[in-house]
């Protein structure tokens, strides 16, 4: 009888203790970092990291910037798949946060210039630390948002070309049109946001080339999604994107390829465009009939980034023949009687013949320029002039306005999904919105496994005292 009680008070022990030893030493959560390094940026901006807890050995970098008048928090809780996909997969998300702005600040010069301060050198500086401090892949670090953050988004793409892979941005604008009428009492500009602003391709791609006019490399690839029934930020925008990048990017104005989807999300009319060596480099998605407040296409933007499986590469190799399209404008003009684009070679740009009398061109892959009576202009990309055009950008949305341009009425949740201004999409556990605290707070893996374990504590130390009040009677 000794015997049996020594082990049964034995077993009710050991399972106690695994209550304690079996539970994970750390996990991961979203965390505050306040000695990123932040110098000549502006103070109000926050770095907030999740580190997984079993990195990839050079784990990639993403960041991910929240919308008008939210949060990191909230902006963590709006994408539960890319979390999830972090733990699986083993990269670093990185949240700013801008507590007391209504936007973030796209629209000033020092944001729009490389090197020149704002609230995209303070991202770059935490991309910057997380790759010294994780030994990450600087080679992959992507950006994505929605509204305000599809704004950053794409800034990040024109302006740090040399640190930024590829970006998604839902509910955007065009880099640099955010300057057009810029306010900075609250970071609005309505002209832009109206669908006011418009340029030619060739306007846009010089906009964009001259945020870092000494650049060269290769541009960022981008995939740009908008619902046509935006009421926030005026669908025309979409247009006007699409002539940025793809004059930016060097490609034709016609789509390599267009189909039409259906997600959980919206029905999609979609366009693709593809380098010269085959690789899709710029996405259009237009939802049919869909509002501001889209959720992302969290599938859609992994996978464009490669993130969707452990152990991926970029989906975009180094394309020998530059055919990412030129990063530094169309070759220059040959001197009459000359050879066209005589100033080209650009380190990325898409390969391109000017052909005799030509006018310049605004993509890469067609006649650059050749004037009157020019032989063959052999441009490759082209480091300075007009046509063969780097990466841009453009910016995201923010919340609802009211006809000032100020932004109304904060965003709102009911049972789970996020509506009104400047959302991003639906959310997890009891419906929190991208402007409050951690959505996914009350779903770590670690306290339901530590419930779960308490739970079969409990049952043992019962059936333990029913065994013992049973002998005892007997």
């Amino acid at each position: 009888m000794k015997m049996q009680h020594r082990y049964r008070t034995h077993l009710v022990s050991a399972a106690f203790l695994g209550l304690f030893v079996a539970a994970p030493a750390h996990a991961a959560s979203l965390t505050q970092v306040n000695d990123w390094g932040a110098s000549g940026v502006p103070s109000y901006v926050k770095m907030y990291i999740y580190v997984p807890d079993k990195l990839a050995t050079k784990p990639p970098i993403v960041v991910s910037s929240h919308s008008c008048m939210s949060s990191a928090s909230g902006q963590m809780g709006a994408i539960p798949k890319v979390k999830a996909a972090a733990d699986a997969n083993g990269f670093i998300l990185i949240l700013p946060d801008n507590p007391g702005q209504n936007c973030w600040d796209v629209g000033a010069k020092d944001s729009l210039t490389h090197d020149g301060g704002g609230d995209t050198k303070a991202v770059v500086q935490m991309v910057k630390y997380a790759l010294t401090k994780y030994n990450g892949d600087a080679s992959r670090v992507y950006a994505f948002g929605g509204s305000s953050g599809a704004m950053m988004t794409q800034a990040l793409m024109a302006v740090y070309p040399d640190v930024f892979r590829a970006g998604s941005a839902r509910a955007g604008v065009p880099a640099g049109c955010w300057a057009d009428g810029y306010a900075t009492s609250n970071q609005w500009s309505d002209s832009c946001a109206k669908g006011n602003v418009t340029k030619t391709a060739q306007q846009w791609g010089d906009l964009v080339r001259a945020m870092y006019p000494a650049y060269t490399g290769h541009r960022p690839r981008l995939q740009v999604i908008q619902g046509d029934a935006d009421q926030t930020i005026s669908f025309k925008n979409s247009a006007e994107s699409i002539k940025e990048w793809t004059n930016v990017l060097g490609l034709m104005t016609a789509p390599s390829s267009t189909d039409m989807t259906t997600t959980s999300i919206a029905t999609y009319s979609r366009q693709f465009w593809k380098n010269t060596c085959g690789y899709v480099v710029f996405e259009a998605w237009a939802g049919k009939g869909g509002s501001h407040s889209m959720g992302y296409e969290e599938d859609a933007i992994l996978k464009f980034f490669g993130l969707d499986v452990a152990g991926g590469s970029d989906p975009e190799p180094e394309c020998p023949a530059g055919g990412t399209g030129g990063s530094g404008g169309a070759g220059g003009a040959s001197n009459s009687g000359g050879t066209g684009n005589s100033s080209g070679a650009g380190t990325s740009g898409g390969t391109s013949n000017g052909t005799a009398g030509s006018s310049p061109a605004t993509g890469g892959t067609g006649p650059i320029i050749g004037s009157a009576g020019s032989a063959v202009g052999a441009g490759v990309g082209g480091s300075s002039g007009t046509g063969n055009s780097p990466g841009s950008t453009s910016a995201g949305a923010p919340g609802s306005v009211s006809s000032g341009g100020s932004n109304v009425n904060p965003p709102s949740s009911t049972a789970g999904t996020h509506s009104a201004v400047g959302g991003a999409g639906t959310t997890t556990n009891g419906g929190s919105d991208d402007s409050g605290g951690c959505a996914f707070a009350g779903d770590k893996p670690h306290a339901r496994y530590g419930l779960g374990m308490t739970a079969i504590g409990l049952t043992l130390l019962g059936l333990y005292r029913r065994r013992r009040n049973a002998q005892r009677a007997r």
